[in-house]
């Protein structure tokens, strides 16, 4: 990697999230020739960061201070913030029964803060961490709030996990309106579809063609954060052909 001298030449971007589209997300990055902080709480996550070539902090998207704390560091490190990305996963806290909460009928009482408030939690803490750095520091950026198809339509057994994605959807809306006349794109990555594993491992039951590529995936995150103020996107959604695709 390059030394801090030199990142200061190059766009830098902070990507929260490292272990799957995290980490496609700062290799493709970092191949691009940016100057590039991976954060995450694990150390084996951080880990993979420092191998990548980025400089790898520890911190915990969830927590709002946690996010402005780990922009600064950057900014201190690479001179600013271009883009910062939220690809970390919405899971959080203790879940049980099926994936998206099961219907409704028989959803426990926790329920809804283990599978819908802990995404819009995690959305609302990246967004407002993000926002009020960006702001600070002055000039153009681009914020990306990654997540599921989920954000676009509920599914039977899976209403808890959309009414989080919905939130999350409605966040980044918000941001992208309060700060766009700042110069600041915020743009929702819907990616609707399983994500491959980085290592091409594939996932037990599901048609490797219908698994959207973390690096193409990688590859769209650095389309929106080169567009200019005058084709700026604020939602992008991807689809595999090969996954059913709903208008």
């Amino acid at each position: 990697m390059s030394d801090v001298n030199d990142s200061r030449d190059r766009p830098s971007a902070v990507i929260f999230g490292a272990r799957n589209l995290g980490k496609a997300i700062i290799e493709t990055l970092v191949d691009r020739g940016w100057a590039v902080v991976g954060a995450a709480r694990s150390e084996a996550t951080l880990e993979g960061v420092t191998a990548a070539g980025a400089l790898a902090l520890r911190a915990d998207v969830t927590d709002q201070a946690s996010v402005r704390a780990t922009m600064a560091a950057a900014a201190d490190a690479h001179g600013r913030v271009d883009l910062v990305v939220n690809a970390a996963s919405a899971y959080g806290g203790t879940r049980s029964g099926p994936f998206g909460g099961g219907p409704l009928a028989q959803a426990a009482p926790d329920a809804f803060d283990a599978w819908a408030a802990a995404p819009a939690r995690s959305a609302f803490a990246f967004l407002s961490g993000a926002a009020g750095f960006v702001v600070e520091q002055g000039g153009p950026a681009t914020l990306i709030q990654v997540t599921g198809g989920s954000a676009r339509r509920a599914m039977p057994g899976r209403g808890l996990w959309a009414a989080g994605a919905f939130g999350v959807r409605a966040l980044t809306q918000a941001a992208a309106l309060e700060l766009r006349e700042q110069g600041i794109q915020v743009a929702l990555l819907i990616v609707d579809a399983g994500i491959e594993p980085l290592d091409g491992s594939g996932r037990p039951g599901a048609d490797p063609a219908a698994l959207a590529d973390p690096r193409q995936i990688a590859d769209a995150v650095v389309f929106l954060a080169q567009q200019g103020p005058r084709a700026a996107t604020h939602e992008l959604q991807v689809t595999p052909l090969a996954e059913t695709w709903v208008p």
